[in-house]
């Protein structure tokens, strides 16, 4: 049977907008990361993490210093009883003709193919442009764009959903 998804970008969704962010020592979580994430496990929904993470090929960390904050942020997840299924992550340039890296949608496809899951039954919050186009190249119409990351144009976004913070993502996400 198909699974529901929540799938999360990470910086600016999840933690603060740090550039090149490898180290657990600059990590803060947004605020209501985790009540809102644990609203979603009590409504089914798998979390998945889709995070491009181009400081890999400009060799600012290594894919072992990607590794390593992963782990960490994961544990804090699971300290606060949250399951995360899965994380992805793209470790190419944006000048890389790689399928992976958001908008193109092929960390949300091979995902989808690992898991079984319903796209149309789920979701993508991210803070960027290039996260919902994704989503929606990937089959997912269900969107919400946070203005807790980067700056976005309101008025040209493909966005279902414009939010100020994750934790209204518990207004429009209801079962």
């Amino acid at each position: 049977m198909a699974i529901k998804t929540i799938f999360l970008d990470r910086d600016g969704v999840i933690n603060e907008e740090v550039n090149y962010l490898h180290k657990s020592k600059d990590f803060k979580f947004i605020s209501g990361i985790f009540p809102t994430c644990a609203y979603f496990n009590q409504l089914n929904y798998k979390i998945i993490i889709i995070t491009n993470q181009s400081g890999i090929a400009r060799k600012l960390y290594t894919e072992n210093d990607f590794l390593k904050i992963t782990t960490w942020m994961l544990s804090q997840f699971k300290k606060n009883d949250i399951d995360i299924l899965d994380v992805y992550h793209c470790p190419h340039g944006p000048h890389e003709n790689c399928n992976c890296r958001k908008p193109k949608p092929g960390m949300l496809l091979k995902s989808k193919n690992n898991y079984n899951i319903d796209m149309k039954k789920s979701w993508m919050i991210g803070d960027k442009e290039s996260d919902i186009t994704a989503a929606n190249a990937a089959g997912i119409k269900n969107t919400i764009i946070l203005k807790s990351g980067h700056k976005i144009n309101e008025s040209s976004t493909k966005a279902k959903f414009i939010l100020d913070s994750i934790f209204d993502a518990k207004k429009v996400i209801t079962g």
